[in-house]
């Protein structure tokens, strides 16, 4: 991470900088990578207040699991391609530049298209906020 403040000095607390493709994908190492890439920036950036991470998923496939939060609601933009989002027992249709924003206590996954879903996920991720959902259409 190289974070840069005012005229080059270092000033970590500034603001970080980093590359998205260069995060540790932790997929595999959760047992999906058979579905999707996840990279999970928040701690990349030093983030205290806020978390990214930067998902693609593969045609055809669905999120390996369904979840809600506490207290945390979270913001989701769609950066390529088209899908489903399974919204607690709606479902949405997604498409390239959508941002939707989620309630915490609404359930959410997703389905990508034959052209596989790239998007973002914003919120607070705080440790223990994220709660699975027992969903049979994510299986």
């Amino acid at each position: 991470m190289k974070s840069h403040g005012l005229k080059g000095k270092a000033m970590p607390d500034r603001y970080a900088k980093i590359n998205l493709a260069e995060i540790e994908d932790v997929a595999p190492a959760n047992g999906f990578a058979d579905r999707w890439q996840a990279r999970v920036a928040r701690t990349a950036l030093g983030a205290e207040q806020t978390g990214l991470t930067h998902f693609r998923l593969l045609p055809g496939k669905r999120s390996p699991f369904s979840h809600r939060h506490a207290s945390a609601e979270e913001v989701y933009v769609i950066l390529s391609g088209s899908g489903r989002l399974k919204l607690d027992d709606e479902f949405i249709e997604v498409r390239t530049l959508d941002a939707i924003r989620i309630a915490p206590e609404v359930a959410r996954a997703f389905e990508a298209g034959s052209d596989g879903l790239e998007f973002l996920s914003f919120g607070p991720h705080h440790p223990g906020d994220g709660q699975p959902v027992d969903d049979d259409w994510v299986k």
